[in-house]
């Protein structure tokens, strides 16, 4: 289960692609689920549904999209997640180990680890929310297996952080190029993800001079966000990219996406497996 207790994004999603991917690598078979925030199949109280790398960000959500995209496992969403789950190893009865997707406070869904996420961001006032921006109290760190640091923070836990400087056309026709490669340096950047302040930092990082332009997480993008007057390239998030191909021709030429990896304490992975092991059936 990886989830945080502060509303917004804070690595989450990056994360399940590498907790998956050091369980593949074990032999594992891992499927992921996920509520699908911002697709309107979350909101609509149909069933459970699998997600395909072309299926509707619309319908779905980004995140899922992103996910069937980069993992190698079996991706269902579903608002209620008790019988995504289900559906899941009905469909994939190979599935050993299940990995949710935001999903700490859905209570109703029996877990084996448990793995927040903290930023740099803190928590704030401390209130929870609508008072501050906590979904549930500090003190929740305290019970969780393992907390995942996603850059500075105020707490202890294992330390992750995002690399990545290829640039990937949006264009179809496959480009990639190294961001110090990208002429002229200064670009429009696009995030509507749960902290964009983190993506323009990383930008200017890898030498690029940033013209921000910031949405709120899971944005649902149209034409006229994208299109600039002046001709600069347009970079953004691969989460927003899933939900911008479609747009990129009705703007302007010259849109890129920055996939990013997380690189985490390898300490978790082990941990992680050793639980897992100690919870599955004897026989396993």
């Amino acid at each position: 289960m990886v989830g945080n207790i502060t509303a917004g994004g804070s690595g989450k999603t990056p994360l399940v692609l590498w907790i998956v991917e050091y369980l593949i690598g074990l032999g594992w078979h891992p499927g992921i689920v996920s509520r699908g925030y911002g697709g309107s199949l979350a909101g609509s109280g149909k069933g459970p549904c699998g997600v395909r790398p072309d299926s509707d960000p619309a319908l779905v959500g980004d995140e899922p999209v992103l996910l069937a995209s980069r993992s190698d496992c079996p991706v269902w969403v579903g608002a209620d997640r008790v019988a995504a789950c289900h559906a899941l190893r009905d469909a994939h009865p190979e599935c050993d180990v299940l990995v949710l997707d935001d999903g700490l406070q859905h209570y109703r869904l029996q877990r084996d680890f448990e793995i927040a996420v903290v930023d740099a961001r803190g928590f704030g006032n401390g209130h929870l929310f609508p008072a501050g921006p906590l979904r549930e109290l500090r003190s929740r760190l305290d019970e969780v297996d393992a907390v995942v640091c996603n850059g500075p923070s105020e707490v202890k836990g294992h330390a992750m952080r995002m690399e990545g400087r290829t640039l990937a056309s949006l264009g179809g026709s496959g480009r990639v190029m190294d961001a110090a490669d990208l002429v002229p340096k200064r670009v429009h950047a696009v995030a509507g993800i749960g902290s964009p302040p983190r993506f323009f930092r990383h930008l200017e990082s890898l030498g690029l001079e940033v013209v921000p332009h910031a949405f709120p997480d899971h944005h649902a993008f149209v034409a006229s966000d994208l299109q600039f007057s002046d001709g600069l390239a347009v970079v953004m998030t691969e989460k927003d990219a899933v939900k911008c191909r479609r747009l990129a021709s009705a703007a302007q030429p010259g849109f890129w996406m920055l996939p990013v990896r997380a690189v985490v304490d390898s300490a978790l992975g082990a941990t992680i497996v050793e639980k897992l092991r100690n919870a599955k059936p004897q026989g396993h």
